[in-house]
């Protein structure tokens, strides 16, 4: 018994403290003093492959909605320069900094397809737009928050799911299953997507040393040392390939 007391009160002291180690390690927001921006490109090296069109069914009554326009994947878009489109970057060590400009973010389904194809997201709701006039069914694949598959009908404009934990998430939707997007929960604001030239920019980053990590959803992930000075600009050049 008491050999099971002992097991027990060591469990819960365990988890205490790796409770308060998690607490530790927490983003807290504050005042940015001297900020320094990170500003870069990504790029394709070697030749960029072309856009596939995707193979769709449509049916007769989703033509209006989604057979406007030829559906092409979003796997790898490259741009002028081998710039590389829906690229996330963030810094995957920052303890401190700016607060988070949004409080919710929005995915749009519009035309058929999850707009933008990458949504950056602080954690907690969600917003599902359904704009298209159709029966859509919001599925997304996670490991840290509970996935959700849901029924969109046209009249449920608006649907709002919680995502309280930082992941990159999966979002697909059963009824249109070439409709494929993103959604980067982050717990600091220090994460940016790539436009589609391959351009980011971090701005108002604390002074110091950070690993920046680029991820890309057929490339994979990439992490580099980065050095903030204050009111600098430190500019990156930073190349993907298969």
């Amino acid at each position: 018994m008491r050999a099971t007391r002992r097991l027990i009160a060591a469990t819960v002291a365990a988890g205490l403290a790796m409770g308060t180690a998690a607490s530790a390690l927490a983003y807290e927001t504050g005042e940015v003093k001297d900020g320094g921006t990170i500003t870069g490109v990504i790029k394709f090296v070697g030749t960029p492959p072309a856009r596939e069109e995707l193979p769709v069914v449509i049916e007769a009554e989703d033509k209006e909605a989604c057979g406007k326009v030829k559906h092409l994947s979003w796997g790898l878009v490259v741009g002028p320069n081998n710039g590389i489109e829906n690229v996330v970057v963030r810094l995957v060590d920052v303890k401190k900094g700016k607060k988070w400009e949004i409080t919710k973010a929005a995915l749009e389904q519009k035309g058929c397809e999850y707009r933008p194809h990458v949504v950056v997201a602080p954690p907690g709701d969600v917003d599902v737009l359904n704009n298209d006039g159709i029966l859509h069914n919001i599925h997304t694949i996670s490991t840290a928050n509970f996935g959700i598959n849901k029924a969109q009908p046209k009249f449920k404009k608006v649907l709002t799911a919680k995502f309280p934990k930082p992941e990159i998430i999966k979002v697909k939707c059963d009824a249109h299953d070439w409709m494929l997007g993103w959604l980067v929960v982050s717990d600091h604001p220090y994460v940016a997507v790539t436009n589609d030239k391959g351009e980011f920019t971090l701005s108002d980053v604390p002074p110091g040393a950070y690993k920046l990590e680029v991820w890309q959803e057929t490339l994979g992930k990439k992490v580099q040392d980065v050095t903030v000075e204050p009111k600098q600009e430190t500019k990156l050049t930073i190349e993907l390939a298969k």
